[in-house]
């Protein structure tokens, strides 16, 4: 079969990707390897095959000479046992080489080789009208679920790409110059360090599901796509001034949010306070006993998994916090409502004790014209920094939450110049 398209329609991926359609062999021959000698090592199959050869779909890419030759051990490849259940896949993109093909062919093995309906297969590709869908599925397929807005393109911008696109592979290429231009921006914005936010969430169990609810993947992106749709708040009317700006800032920025349960965080403050926060819990009425089991319950949950660099499984059930429990947490919530630096500092400490981070510092300051403060920036092992925001809340939802990372996001926006 001699596929005809113009470049960038989509012929060799068309054929390569077959086999998630159809139950079929995918063998793809490139410019590399010599065509007659990979078609007479092919070995026989009863299973349908597509036999793809890549890299020669113009005149310049190969001489006459060859295709002759290449056309012979073809002719040879269909009619032997090994070739029985094969079809080979010529790519093409130019008129001259399917003349080419198609004139030497007839002289090589007429009807047989070519079939006895029309010489060559028109391959347009996919239309226009699914150009932005083609691309946002592509990039959420590599992208953990991301969309092509994440990557700081707006629906208009992508519109105006496909029009000036004649090919999916054209409009494809524009969209990734688009998004390197993007990153290219807002980091040239970024001060001078490797800059990463997350949203730590510090609520009861139920919170757990809220934030699962506007993130993605296994690392607990932010879905700025979903936040903006969980919430009626105003900064939702401000940002939709700039969504292809937000979307970008939340990439670039690494934004995430991670949930950490009661457990872990009254285990921490219990036996990481200093005194200054163990005199407010004992001024709460608040146990100040070591917890023997900070430091598992820090490095096993979602924050310190996370931290380390690994991935989140599926959910682990566990108890949730009821009666005393709560309300040792309810009074420690109030105490971050008006000295969260300290109760920060105690979960920092944990981490560093445990090894998952080597240093951090409170109240970091960010920004050139517009200082902002982070709540912490702790350091990896591996040289690397993260900015945490603590969000505590006896109880929060989905619409609570999106305000809040919205928000933040809006704040480093605003601090690099972004929203101006």
């Amino acid at each position: 079969m001699i596929l005809k398209g113009v470049s960038g329609a989509g012929k060799s991926t068309f054929a390569k990707t077959a086999n998630l359609f159809r139950e079929i062999d995918i063998v793809p021959v490139d410019s590399q390897q010599e065509l007659t000698v990979a078609l007479r090592e092919l070995p026989a199959t009863n299973n349908p095959r597509l036999v793809i050869v890549e890299g020669r779909e113009a005149l310049g890419e190969v001489a006459r000479e060859s295709i002759e030759s290449y056309l012979h051990a073809a002719n040879n490849f269909v009619r032997s046992e090994a070739g029985r259940t094969s079809l080979l896949v010529w790519p093409v993109n130019t008129d001259n080489m399917v003349e080419l093909l198609t004139d030497i062919a007839r002289s090589i093995g007429a009807k047989a080789l070519l079939g006895f309906e029309d010489e060559f297969h028109l391959f347009t590709g996919p239309p226009k009208s699914d150009f932005i869908k083609i691309a946002d599925q592509t990039i959420g397929a590599l992208n953990q679920g991301a969309s092509i807005y994440n990557l700081g393109l707006s629906v208009e911008r992508a519109d105006e790409l496909a029009v000036r696109s004649d090919t999916i592979g054209e409009f494809l290429g524009r969209v990734r110059i688009e998004l390197q231009k993007n990153v290219e921006r807002i980091q040239g914005l970024m001060p001078q360090e490797s800059l990463r936010v997350w949203t730590i969430v510090v609520s009861d169990s139920n919170a757990e599901s809220a934030v699962n609810a506007v993130t993605r993947g296994r690392d607990a992106y932010a879905d700025i796509d979903r936040m903006m749709t969980s919430t009626n708040a105003n900064i939702v009317a401000d940002l939709q001034k700039f969504p292809d700006r937000l979307g970008i800032l939340g990439t670039v920025l690494d934004a995430r949010v991670v949930y950490l349960d009661v457990f872990s965080a009254l285990a921490v403050a219990r036996t990481f306070a200093d005194d200054s926060l163990r005199q407010l819990m004992t001024e709460k009425g608040m146990s100040t006993s070591k917890d023997s089991k900070a430091i598992d319950r820090i490095g096993d949950s979602t924050l310190g998994i996370l931290l380390q660099g690994s991935t989140l499984g599926t959910g682990r059930r566990g108890a949730k916090a009821k009666g005393n429990t709560l309300s040792a947490f309810s009074n420690l919530t109030a105490i971050a409502s008006d000295n969260d630096t300290l109760i920060n500092i105690a979960i920092a400490t944990a981490l560093k004790q445990t090894g998952i981070i080597t240093d951090f510092e409170p109240e970091k300051l960010f920004g050139k014209d517009r200082k902002y403060y982070s709540d912490l920036i702790v350091t990896l092992p591996t040289g690397e920094s993260i900015r945490l925001e603590f969000m505590w809340r006896n109880s929060t939802g989905s619409a609570d939450i999106s305000n809040y990372v919205l928000k933040k996001l809006e704040i480093y926006g605003k601090s690099i110049g972004l929203f101006d």
